[in-house]
């Protein structure tokens, strides 16, 4: 079998369709799964070969390394050096290469970029790794059609019905860093959010909301900020929320990366953290432990969830379907010096 790197062929879905039988079962006969009646093999098969379905090679572990590509936003973070870790650990357990590449899902137009995507199909990837991407609907497609397994971790924005992704429990995070600033005596508590659109900011805004709603405070829509995912956001929020007539005591940050902009806002007005405001963050990445005082935090396992998953490609290359599309881990609260009673 040549899987060719530009023409697209008929999905699975199609060849389900017209087979009059669903994905799950027409993904058994490519497969060669043996649950399957004898009279539903043959309409699968016949489809097959009437709409030129082109069965993508299964991986084996046992025969020569695969490879994989690993996509991620940026490699100027140390989020993209715990993704890294984990993957790299996985995949020598897997017995499989890695390709990096930073920043390439981006489109020209309506349109892939098309270097790396014929790239991507004239190597021969196995399958592909995309880290907080922001992919579009031609791209998924593009995915779909040249039928390459792909796992995203910590999406920017909701995927599509049936796409796999790993992400932490963001909405349980929020919840427990304001749950901790109110077990502070903290009423007057305001969130620094990015992006409205991005589903992590969202649900940690929710649990931040919860957790007020759940104690009998009053949510304050004015102590609702949303920005980008950078320090300079984040220092022009903090800034807005200590003009208002009654500023916050405590402030949620929806990252790390953007606490330390809180903090410089904060440094500037010549407030302390935690004397006159707590922080908290999210993420625990080494920056978390790099600042003054140390930042308390939520953290969420990059690379656990970079491993997983690995793991979960993996299966997928092999022509397993996962039980589920969303795989989360769990997120916990890391107290250290950004945070007092007020």
């Amino acid at each position: 079998m040549v899987r060719t790197g530009s023409v697209a062929g008929p999905t699975l879905a199609v060849v389900a369709r017209e087979a009059g039988v669903s994905v799950p079962t027409a993904s058994k006969v490519v497969n060669g799964r043996e649950d399957v009646a004898p009279e539903t093999r043959r309409r699968v098969t016949e489809a097959l070969d009437r709409l030129g379905y082109v069965r993508r090679p299964r991986f084996d572990a046992a025969k020569s390394p695969g490879l994989v590509d690993l996509v991620v936003h940026s490699l100027e973070s140390s989020w993209a050096g715990a993704v890294l870790h984990g993957v790299e650990e996985a995949a020598q357990d897997a017995g499989l290469e890695v390709v990096v590449t930073a920043g390439l899902t981006r489109t020209r137009g309506d349109r892939p970029e098309r270097g790396w995507l014929d790239k991507l199909a004239a190597r021969g990837s196995s399958g592909v790794l995309f880290d907080l991407a922001e992919l579009t609907a031609s791209q998924y497609a593009w995915l779909e059609q040249h039928r390459i397994p792909f796992v995203l971790i910590d999406p920017a924005l909701e995927p599509p019905a049936g796409v796999v992704s790993v992400g932490g429990a963001n909405w349980h995070g929020g919840v427990l860093a304001t749950e901790h600033l109110l077990s502070l005596g903290h009423e007057r508590v305001a969130v620094i959010a990015g992006h409205r659109r991005r589903t992590c900011g969202g649900a940690r805004v929710a649990g931040y909301r919860s957790a007020l709603a759940a104690a009998g405070v009053r949510h304050r829509s004015e102590y609702l900020r949303y920005g980008g995912l950078d320090e300079g956001s984040a220092y022009h929020r903090m800034l807005e929320l200590l003009d208002l007539p009654e500023p916050p005591t405590a402030v949620f940050v929806c990252s790390d990366r953007m606490a330390l902009g809180a903090y410089r806002a904060l440094a500037e007005r010549g407030l302390s953290v935690p004397g006159d405001v707590s922080v908290v963050g999210f993420d625990d990445l080494p920056e978390a432990r790099w600042a003054s005082p140390a930042l308390t935090t939520v953290r969420q396992p990059v690379s656990e969830m970079a491993a997983v998953a690995l793991r979960l490609l993996v299966r997928m290359m092999a022509g397993e379907q996962p039980e589920g599309t969303r795989t989360e881990l769990s997120t916990r609260l890391v107290v250290r010096g950004s945070t007092a009673g007020c």
